[in-house]
């Protein structure tokens, strides 16, 4: 079943404005609320720094059926993974069935302003198991005592156990890591950069599930939708780049926290990389050609973050006509395929 999900950007809006959209986001056909995690936004300028947590509380009190999560909580410094675990197993209770999470190894800007180190990719991908197998461990609502390399638990145990099965993601475009979400957790989020490269994520995946005992076809895959849509090109574009710094090389940003020092850091390769990775467009056919695109790539979890200057009317647009031509598209062309194959279709 496709799940269409509005990505509510933490480092954008500020949080009463983006629970406004949220709202307006169930309202308008929405299956999905999905928060980012940051400690520090991406941009000075305008920058906001809302605790997600606290707000997908509201968010779930204010709305009657969408699910909502994150994307990415990072549960290896800041969050001790058995703290991320109560704070969902929370959630859950009192919204039970509507809570997921998403994790994955994050970025050092949002912990080396705390005061940790930022490890190399070895040690954060084994930090990320380790936070995955405890989390798990509590949520069963056991006794758990855990002997990691990293992470230690003694008689530990969640009195408040969720009153469901909380869906666990992971935010990944590694293969290794993607092998991981197989075996443990119930899918991933990641970018369809080429086609061949995400074959190569969704074949670890399902990889990792066949070796653990798991029915590959049963584990979901998201990504993330960057879209600017206005009437005017120009303002589109500029709205969308908020998020330049963001198309910063990794090897480059990963040392730095400040966000005055990451904005001062965009150049013409990073704003030519937002039109490159976001789609800003003056016309909505364009967006209906790049969901089919990602329908036909076997997404079954589409979140779409919009940097649109006009969030209200891009969230009509998208309630009016977008999001029930998408849902009939793969009910009629996707998801046939699906029961019966693997989906390796050719996108254009």
């Amino acid at each position: 079943m496709l799940r269409l999900g509005y990505w509510a950007g933490q480092e954008q809006y500020d949080p009463e404005r983006l629970l406004s959209f949220a709202v307006h986001a169930e309202a308008v056909g929405f299956d999905i609320i999905v928060t980012s995690d940051h400690f520090h936004p991406w941009s000075d300028t305008g920058g906001q720094s809302g605790f997600p947590w606290i707000w997908l509380g509201a968010v779930a009190e204010k709305t009657k059926k969408v699910e909502v999560g994150t994307a990415v909580t990072t549960p290896l410094f800041r969050y001790h993974p058995a703290i991320v675990a109560q704070a969902f197993a929370t959630l859950d209770y009192l919204y039970p069935g509507r809570i997921f999470i998403t994790v994955g190894t994050g970025h050092a800007m949002n912990e080396t302003p705390l005061g940790y180190k930022w490890p190399g990719f070895k040690e954060k991908v084994e930090r990320l198991r380790e936070a995955v197998e405890i989390i798990q461990l509590l949520w069963k609502g056991d006794f758990v005592d855990y002997e990691g390399k990293y992470y230690q638990l003694k008689t530990a145990k969640l009195y408040t156990k969720p009153k469901t099965k909380i869906p666990m993601y992971v935010a990944t475009s590694n293969a290794k890591v993607a092998e991981m979400a197989g075996e443990l957790c119930d899918g991933i989020l990641t970018n369809p950069r080429g086609l061949e490269r995400f074959l190569e994520i969704i074949d670890a995946m399902e990889r990792g599930a066949r070796r653990a005992g798991r029915d590959p076809t049963r584990l979901s895959k998201a990504m993330e939708f960057k879209v600017s849509y206005d009437v005017d090109y120009d303002r589109a574009y500029k709205s969308a780049l908020f998020w330049a710094p963001t198309a910063i090389p990794r090897d480059k940003r990963e040392h730095v926290s400040d966000p005055r020092q990451l904005e001062a850091l965009v150049g013409e390769n990073e704003r030519r990389k937002i039109k490159e990775t976001w789609l800003i467009t003056t016309d909505s056919d364009d967006i209906y050609k790049a969901l089919a695109n990602f329908l036909k790539m076997g997404f079954d979890r589409v979140y779409i973050h919009s940097a649109s200057p006009n969030e209200e009317k891009f969230l009509n647009l998208l309630g009016r006509e977008i999001l029930p031509w998408a849902r009939e598209f793969f009910a009629e062309k996707v998801e046939p395929l699906m029961r019966y194959r693997p989906l390796r279709m050719r996108v254009e």
